[in-house]
């Protein structure tokens, strides 16, 4: 399956959660997330993420390895991803570090999340901030196959429409990308 995702910038997020508190219930999560590659950036030149997050949600903590292939879409940025629990981030770290990968930027991104029914699929929006990052982030998601990511993509658009995030609020850029900008 494939994650159709859309992310924007907002531009009132004290709205927007508002907005997003009718539809679901708030839960409020710390996410520590580091991402992987091989020396020579290898994963990220041919556009692959290899991550593991530990999540922390009041007091239970789980921890997942992800891998993401080359976007699906590029316009989105949608990604086929493959996701497993871990039950020791600390041992597949030692691990990955053994079989040659490196650590490439480890940060946190605080979020609170919201699952709900819309357009007949289950969605997960996400509005997030990062500190080493200006602004508040939405995230938009649902699953999908790949015969139906345009659909599910054109669902995702128009339910972030619902939620008062423009068009030109849209962005593709990494968290990856900009933490590193931002710490260099």
């Amino acid at each position: 399956m494939i994650e159709a995702e859309l992310k924007a910038r907002v531009t009132d997020p004290g709205a927007l959660r508002e907005r997003l508190r009718h539809l679901a219930s708030e839960e409020i999560s710390l996410y520590r997330d580091t991402y992987y590659d091989r020396p020579g950036r290898g994963l990220t030149a041919e556009d692959r993420e290899l991550r593991v997050r530990i999540m922390e949600t009041g007091s239970v903590r789980r921890a997942v390895l992800t891998y993401k292939e080359p976007a699906a879409d590029a316009p989105s940025g949608s990604k086929p991803e493959y996701e497993t629990k871990v039950a020791d981030a600390a041992v597949i770290d030692v691990i990955l570090r053994a079989l040659g990968l490196e650590h490439l930027v480890t940060f946190e991104k605080h979020c609170a999340n919201y699952r709900f029914t819309a357009k007949g699929r289950d969605m997960l929006a996400t509005v997030v901030t990062v500190p080493e990052i200006d602004g508040v982030f939405i995230e938009l998601e649902t699953l999908a196959s790949e015969a139906e990511l345009p659909a599910a993509l054109g669902d995702v658009r128009e339910v972030l429409g619902e939620l008062g995030v423009a068009e030109d609020d849209l962005t593709t850029e990494l968290y990856t990308d900009a933490v590193m900008r931002a710490r260099a």
